[in-house]
């Protein structure tokens, strides 16, 4: 499969949300807590307040990465303003998690962030058997490797 067709079916099989870990790290620190994420044109977004440590975290090193269940995508993050400023952000939000969106979308120290992926990579299990998908999305690079018991991997 083609780059571009294995991409575009990457996204729709993840869907337009879900809960993912976000990984942060500074000074040779990595913390990592749960998010609730939207996805909005192959871009990952989710809200968080500058008070906290993530917030600190994702302003001096700006790659991040996300996982969920057998996914995992390493990006660029950038902050995009606050939830009322991001109309498309917002309305996907509140679909999605509209306890968070009435919580806290409102609060002053409330931001948006968007995560441009740089890689991503998931397990599959085709016919019972381990493959390990990957996408280089700069160099728009895609493989799906069978993972053999000693730990070769055969192309297809």
């Amino acid at each position: 499969m083609e780059f571009a067709a294995a991409y575009t079916k990457f996204w729709q099989e993840l869907g337009p949300a879900r809960k993912m870990v976000l990984a942060t790290a500074l000074a040779e620190k990595v913390t990592a807590r749960m998010m609730s994420v939207v996805v909005l044109e192959k871009k990952l977004y989710f809200q968080t307040d500058i008070t906290f440590r993530k917030y600190q975290q994702i302003r001096s090193n700006p790659h991040v990465a996300l996982c969920a269940d057998n996914i995992q995508i390493e990006g660029y993050c950038q902050e995009e303003g606050i939830p009322a400023c991001h109309a498309a952000f917002s309305s996907a939000f509140q679909a999605h998690f509209p306890g968070s969106y009435q919580r806290y979308s409102a609060l002053q120290h409330e931001r948006v962030f968007s995560v441009t992926p740089t890689f991503i990579e998931r397990w599959l299990y085709i016919d019972g058997k381990p493959h390990i998908e990957t996408f280089a999305i700069e160099s728009a690079l895609y493989s799906l490797l069978e993972y053999g018991a000693n730990g070769e991997h055969a192309a297809y």
